[in-house]
């Protein structure tokens, strides 16, 4: 028997959805605007491509995964969860950099600081394929 929650768990589910979709869609304004500088500061040594860009692709990816797990029908929201989850996932890298190199942006200017945020990001995973569904979907694939 599976067991589905309730008009208030997906209430829940929504308004989580909402909340990321909201916040990725701040910050990806953020990228192209006024934390332009901070975000450029993520991006790591190693990468092979001018900060800048980084920044300002990433900005807009990260406007159009909002938009998306906000507005996507129902059918598609699986989809844009797990997308979301990788792209979190794809940007790990630039807060490794900054908990190595010791880089102060965002108000985080300690170590201790940094590496407390690198715990947040599988939060942000689990969060984009709880809300979207993706993780239900997936293991009602399975079964």
């Amino acid at each position: 028997m599976t067991r589905r929650p309730g008009r208030a768990g997906e209430v829940i589910r929504h308004l989580g959805r909402w909340t990321l979709g909201a916040a990725l869609l701040g910050a990806g304004v953020g990228h192209l605007t006024t934390m332009r500088q901070e975000f450029q500061a993520q991006v790591p040594t190693w990468v092979p491509l001018d900060p800048d860009f980084v920044v300002l692709a990433s900005g807009v990816v990260e406007i159009g995964l909002g938009a998306a797990l906000i507005l996507a029908p129902t059918r598609f929201r699986p989809a844009v969860g797990w997308v979301t989850a990788g792209f979190v996932v794809a940007i790990f890298p630039g807060n490794i950099s900054q908990y190595v190199t010791g880089t102060a942006a965002f108000g985080l200017d300690t170590d201790r600081a940094r590496l407390i945020r690198l715990f947040f990001q599988p939060l942000l995973v689990a969060w984009a394929l709880w809300s979207t569904g993706a993780w239900r979907a997936w293991r009602g694939r399975r079964g």
